[in-house]
């Protein structure tokens, strides 16, 4: 896992279980397109209108082949048009991050340089 796609969704809170339906669907779309699905995180304390979801690649062009494949999938078109229609979603960001070494389990690239 080299980046991570996190998705910032601004949601409406008094639709939350529209988004957790759209990613509870989402959850078998995104392995199948090809997207190692961290996961979706819904508000619980503090902010209640901010969701996420993280996905790992391998690098950009894994992420491109990825959306390539989301945009074609019959079953993300049909959940797509579903948050559409109910508006749950207000606004999505999209950052990539990198993976620190010695976290998530990586070996630190530090490791007996001490």
């Amino acid at each position: 896992m080299k980046i991570t796609c996190v998705i910032r969704y601004e949601i409406d809170p008094f639709q939350r279980d529209g988004f957790k339906k759209y990613s509870e669907n989402q959850i078998h779309i995104i392995p199948r397109c090809g997207g190692p699905l961290i996961g979706y995180f819904l508000p619980y304390e503090g902010t209640n209108n901010v969701a996420w979801g993280l996905i790992a690649f391998d690098s950009l062009a894994s992420y491109e082949a990825y959306r390539a494949r989301l945009k074609a999938d019959p079953e993300n078109l049909e959940n797509f048009a579903m948050a559409q229609t109910k508006r749950f979603i207000l606004r999505e960001e999209r950052n990539f991050v990198e993976v620190v070494d010695g976290t998530l389990g990586l070996p630190s690239t530090l490791a007996g340089s001490a």
